[in-house]
């Protein structure tokens, strides 16, 4: 039998990703075989893994992070459903690590079932290699108006309940505001056949004197017969890619003399978790713009990778990023576009089958890379070594880099002239022209030897920050409490 700890919010955001990376490295740390899971993950930020077939499947970000935490290969049983959002009524829907575009087609209610199907037999599959299992769950378990479909929170503790103990953890967001009638509005509005699960409630983001809570935790535990198990800290520097993005969030460099890398952050901005590096390194500061105003006197400009590269590139010229990009890089300053925004630095998008949005024939690229882009299935996605060749002028610091990223893209480019960087496949991954480089591997900012190659320091590592977390959640919960919560009943 397995053991499922379940990690429930009052609210998107209250900090159910990071909590559930802590308890898996602190689980892991104490020799625990442990593995995360998430039935369906929301979210434009997404990472390669392998298949149990040949090739590669994505899954959600917080999941591959979770796995690394619980030092167990990343699979997509941990994240069986992932819905990459297209628009505010419509996602790409990706099921088992592939896209099933009929799927993407179907009204919600409709293909929840499934949906619900596919996300189970990846817990039972889960369930069956590991003794523990932390559960992240989705939004809030107490959405009633969902809850018939509700197999990511409400479904997924009743398939649990069947393979093992099962409890949960209920995690609200202090720094809101309310927190105290979020946990007991949430335990009050819980079906009564998964309420009894709740085994505690956790507080984050505090800050302040916990002293002052009190009488409160008494009070809720009295009306609830839920105690309080845990006040975690505001943790602003953990190090870790934030499960909905960072974007907005900037950074801390206040030198005069700090290197200024913007980012240009269209609508349909994807992966952007993986800047949260730059956020900690010295002499960096990280600044998002959506106006010329927010991005004058960058030394960097950034196009990140995008879910409709089309659709953001007209964006750019609607508000007139177009022209600053281009004068940018007129001025030999540089300008770094990754997966889609490499697409649009280039002289043609094409896609004539809608891949990437509407289907239209061409759209005119920013002209600084000679590249042209055509969409066609299916997706590429690897995970993958990449080498750099000769680079010129202020990127020279990369000629000669060995390092790893990955890939995930529709975009065929071709180009006259040749790539400067390939994958270990042999198909060519970067192209420069000037101070503009474009690169279609994701995840490099994370990898030291990238970072001291292009900036001469590096952060601490994932394994430091995972560490710190879970030494954190301790000594706010307890070595003893954490310790029942996956070995015995509280």
């Amino acid at each position: 039998m397995s053991r499922t700890l379940i990690v429930w919010g009052c609210s998107s955001g209250a900090g159910k990703s990071l909590v559930a990376t802590a308890l898996c490295r602190w689980a892991a740390n104490q020799g625990l075989d442990v593995a995360p899971y998430k039935a369906q993950n929301m979210s434009n930020n997404a990472r390669v893994v392998p298949l149990s077939e040949e090739g590669f499947g994505e899954i959600g970000a917080a999941q591959y992070f979770q796995a690394l935490a619980a030092r167990v290969a990343p699979t997509v049983d941990m994240n069986p459903v992932l819905l990459k959002p297209e628009a505010d009524t419509r996602s790409q829907v990706v099921l088992n690590g592939r896209v099933a575009r009929e799927l993407g087609a179907m009204p919600w209610r409709e293909r929840s079932g499934q949906l619900a199907l596919a996300a189970r037999e990846g817990f039972e599959r889960l369930s069956a290699r590991h003794e523990l299992i932390v559960v992240e769950g989705a939004g809030s378990p107490a959405e009633i108006n969902l809850a018939p479909q509700d197999y990511v929170n409400l479904g997924v503790a009743r398939w649990a309940r069947e393979r093992g103990p099962t409890q949960a953890l209920l995690v609200a967001d202090i720094d809101r505001g309310g927190a105290f009638a979020h946990l007991h509005g949430t335990w009050a509005l819980l079906p009564p056949d998964v309420r009894g699960l709740l085994a505690g409630f956790v507080l984050n983001k505090f800050r302040g004197d916990a002293s002052l809570l009190a009488p409160a935790p008494e009070q809720l535990q009295q009306l609830t017969g839920v105690p309080l198990l845990g006040v975690l800290p505001m943790w602003r520097d953990h190090g870790l890619p934030e499960e909905d993005g960072l974007y907005g969030a900037g950074s801390g460099g206040s030198e005069s003399d700090a290197l200024t890398l913007t980012i240009l952050a269209g609508p349909h901005i994807s992966n952007l978790d993986e800047f949260q590096a730059l956020q900690r390194l010295p002499g960096v500061r990280l600044r998002w713009a959506r106006r010329v105003a927010e991005a004058q006197g960058a030394d960097w400009l950034i196009l990140p990778g995008s879910k409709q590269a089309a659709a953001d590139l007209a964006w750019l010229r609607a508000q007139g990023l177009d022209a600053l990009v281009q004068a940018h890089a007129a001025a030999g300053r540089p300008v770094l576009g990754i997966c889609g925004g490499l697409q649009m630095l280039g002289e043609l998008l094409a896609d004539p089958e809608g891949l990437d949005g509407p289907a239209q024939v061409a759209t005119r690229g920013l002209g600084l890379l000679p590249t042209r882009t055509t969409y066609a299935a299916p997706k590429r996605l690897r995970a993958a070594a990449l080498r750099f060749g000769g680079l010129s002028g202020l990127w020279a610091g990369l000629s000669g880099l060995q390092t790893q990223g990955y890939e995930i893209r529709c975009g065929r480019t071709e180009s006259a002239q040749d790539a400067v960087a390939w994958a270990d496949d042999g198909q060519p991954i970067a192209w420069q022209r000037g101070s503009v480089l474009g690169l279609y591997a994701h995840g490099l900012f994370e990898q030291s030897e990238f970072l001291r190659a292009l900036f001469g320091q590096a952060v601490p590592t994932l394994d430091q920050a995972l560490d710190t977390l879970a030494q954190g959640l301790e000594a706010a919960c307890g070595r003893d409490t954490l310790f029942r919560l996956m070995t015995e009943s509280l």
